[in-house]
């Protein structure tokens, strides 16, 4: 009777093995994938699992398809191949271009500069062919 035990008690402890290294895994990793997706929404960046960059222009729930614009194309996927989602990053306001006016303006003076300087030197050697 022991032996008949002893084979009940090792099916069970293979099946609780199997259990929490096969099955108990896969399903977080399911249960992490449907978070993802839910939390998608226009705008964020996306990486499908061909490894395509985008951002999302559009989400069809109804026929769980996606339109991605990637650099200006689009193209439409099913939900299931998209591989992983970046949230979208907040935009920066409009007052470093301000900046970014106010540097530009020196540079075009020692452009300026630069080009009065080589213009003498431009001249110098005509007229040293003038002398001889």
């Amino acid at each position: 009777m022991s032996s008949g035990l002893s084979t009940t008690l090792m099916m069970v402890i293979l099946l609780a093995l199997m259990y929490f290294m096969m099955i108990r895994p896969q399903r977080k990793q399911q249960d992490q994938k449907k978070q993802m997706m839910s939390a998608m929404k226009p705008g964020d960046s996306v990486v499908t699992i061909g490894g395509l960059h985008g951002v999302i222009n559009r989400i069809d729930e109804a026929k769980q398809t996606i339109e991605l614009d990637i650099e200006g194309v689009y193209l439409t996927f099913d939900l299931r191949a998209i591989g992983r989602v970046d949230k979208q990053e907040p935009v920066a306001p409009e007052a470093p271009k301000a900046a970014e006016t106010t540097s530009e303006a020196p540079a075009t003076d020692e452009k300026a500069d630069a080009d009065a300087t080589e213009a003498p030197a431009a001249e110098a050697p005509t007229e040293d062919k003038k002398e001889d």
